[in-house]
């Protein structure tokens, strides 16, 4: 991983940056309403995620003027990969959104954070300091309470924590792809490719699952789709490099409060005194694997 602390100090964050990290946050928090309320299956909502997107992902690039082609075969190679882990990553995460409270969704689904710092480690070899013993221990004890919850309401509330928490291995994965080419491929050439790769996966993943793909109300998908690829990737784009990791982190739990207070809104999904615990521990172990990004090397 590459040290951007001083790249961050070099760029000062003016109120504008601010409102986009926090309003991208808030966007990526209400995509799994949108894949709730979807007529369609969950895998195929994010299908449509994708391919709705392509014609404006591609417009973006065109305006920024953002090669989409000319890449050496190594890095096709790269694109191709990430796109497709992309794609697994989405389809646990909405079979998870599916059978668990949007809260737990959201909170695991971000876990690659602690997952990151972990495999950053390991890789290094070298022994954890302080705050990452602190931000596993947070994170297996908050895991652990809310995983111990979702058991005592339903084995499947079990199983749609699991599978939000598998959406978070692949997407540290697919971070770990995208790391090999994100210097030389522009953000938005970028995004067009690896959804564009995605889309097969997708497709594939919902029929083989019996799901219905075409939806008689599109506009949860529309919504989908601008919220979760376009304004909060979009956003988050251009905001991240002007903040240091530990404002990113605590600007990310954003995103499960909106979730939770969607899914009390909209589902009645209750927060029990063990869930905020639990949520609090996970959230507090996102801060601090973010807060270490910024001294790795």
């Amino acid at each position: 991983m590459t040290n951007s602390s001083d790249a961050v100090l070099s760029i000062r964050p003016s109120p504008k940056h601010f409102l986009a990290l926090l309003t991208g946050n808030l966007a990526l928090a209400l995509g799994p309403w949108f894949v709730r309320i979807a007529d369609s299956g969950p895998v195929s909502a994010g299908f449509w995620r994708l391919a709705l997107a392509l014609p404006l992902l591609g417009l973006f690039a065109w305006r920024s003027r953002e090669p989409l082609r000319g890449y050496p075969a190594k890095d096709w190679w790269f694109i191709v990969a990430a796109g497709v882990v992309f794609a697994l990553d989405l389809a646990s995460w909405h079979v998870g959104i599916e059978r668990t409270k949007l809260g737990n969704a959201t909170l695991f689904g971000n876990s690659g954070s602690v997952i990151l710092m972990v495999w950053g480690l390991v890789t290094m070899h070298r022994r954890p300091h302080l705050r990452e013993f602190a931000a596993v221990a947070m994170a297996l004890g908050g895991a652990g309470l809310l995983l111990g919850r979702s058991m005592e309401i339903d084995a499947r509330t079990l199983a749609g924590d699991l599978f939000c928490i598998l959406a978070g291995l692949f997407y540290v994965v697919y971070i770990l792809l995208v790391q090999n080419v994100r210097e030389r491929l522009r953000p938005w050439s970028l995004l067009f490719w690896s959804s564009l790769a995605g889309c097969p996966v997708m497709l594939g993943t919902a029929l083989a699952m019996g799901e219905p793909v075409l939806a008689h109300n599109w506009w949860p998908l529309i919504g989908l789709m601008l919220a979760s690829q376009i304004v909060g990737q979009g956003l988050l784009v251009y905001s991240l490099g002007h903040f240091p990791p530990l404002v990113i982190g605590l600007v990310l739990l954003t995103q499960p409060a909106v979730s939770v207070l969607v899914g009390w809104l909209s589902f009645g999904e209750v927060l029990a005194l063990p869930d905020a615990i639990g949520m609090a521990l996970v959230g507090t172990a996102l801060v601090l694997a973010r807060l270490g990004e910024g001294k790795s090397a």
